[in-house]
């Protein structure tokens, strides 16, 4: 699988992470995880990504990882600590669960540590900062992140505190690519995409119920009708969109099935999209999307 350096961190990773949410909401066992970890692992993907709130997520890849912590860089967030939507945004709390999180994960240190979408104005009091700068100075992370969507990803990115951020990118969410990235770029802040094929809910086969996030990208798509859809290999193909974003190091995904990750791997080999197919699909965007589709927290 093709290496990218991730900004100013200096860590090569590969171009696909894994993705710890589904895990910890779906309840997965520790047999499960240690089987698809076992496979992300042994087909290149470096990068695992949780978070607090993702229920189980971090103590089961804590338990399942074992031995091969040595081959994987562990990225999670903090912010939420009595589950998501409950942000508790002081320092005391924040340093907190980043604690909790290493022994959850069975880690003395994780390699980045990520504000789990806090709001802009969260960011400007600047607590929340000074807490993360704290954990990487007592050696709990070796980088500081920021993950979330919008004029709080902005922020982020123009404060200039972080190392990295993650962001919603796909063929459905593409406010970032001109509200943050290139600012990104220009900063050398390394950018993870999330849901980079967003969740496939062209694939779906009912509408998702309202509330869910699959609905608004289910709801996009539509609109967006985009010829690739019909196509066999749509999912590479929005996979293959992501990793074709300028500034993109590492698009996460997420799953629960067992093979998925030698599927993407094979797409992601593919390389970029040709420079037409990918000029296509922006274009598209530009003239179908709404000022109010902006990225998906």
């Amino acid at each position: 699988m093709e290496r990218r350096r991730l900004g100013r961190t200096g860590m090569d990773v590969g171009a696909l992470g894994f993705g710890g949410s589904e895990i910890g909401y779906e309840r997965a066992s520790v047999a499960t995880v240690s089987r698809l970890l076992g496979q992300a692992l042994d087909a290149g993907l470096d990068v695992i990504d949780t978070a607090e709130c993702y229920e189980r997520s971090e103590e089961l890849i804590g338990e399942a990882l074992g031995a091969r912590r040595r081959e994987c860089r562990i990225f999670t967030k903090c912010g939420h600590p009595r589950g998501w939507g409950r942000g508790d945004w002081r320092k005391a709390s924040l340093l907190s669960s980043i604690e909790r999180s290493l022994e959850r994960l069975r880690t003395d240190h994780v390699d980045l540590v990520q504000l789990h979408s806090c709001s802009e104005d969260v960011l400007r009091r600047g607590e929340v900062i000074e807490a993360l700068e704290t954990a990487r100075r007592r050696g709990l992370a070796r980088f500081i992140g920021y993950s979330g969507d919008g004029a709080a990803a902005r922020r982020a990115v123009e404060c200039g505190a972080f190392d990295t951020l993650q962001t919603s990118v796909s063929v459905a969410d593409q406010e970032a690519l001109h509200l943050t990235l290139p600012l990104a770029a220009e900063r050398g802040i390394g950018v993870i995409a999330k849901r980079p094929i967003a969740n496939a809910a062209w694939l779906l086969g009912k509408p998702p119920s309202r509330g869910d996030y699959e609905h608004e990208y289910w709801r996009r798509l539509r609109l967006l009708d985009y010829p690739f859809l019909s196509r066999e290999d749509s999912v590479a193909v929005a996979l293959r969109f992501t990793l074709s974003v300028p500034g993109v190091a590492v698009a996460i995904v997420g799953t629960r099935k067992p093979g998925r990750f030698e599927e993407n791997v094979r797409a992601a080999s593919r390389g970029p999209l040709p420079p037409a197919e990918f000029a296509a699909i922006r274009a598209r965007w530009s003239e179908v999307a709404d000022p109010s589709w902006t990225g998906q927290v």
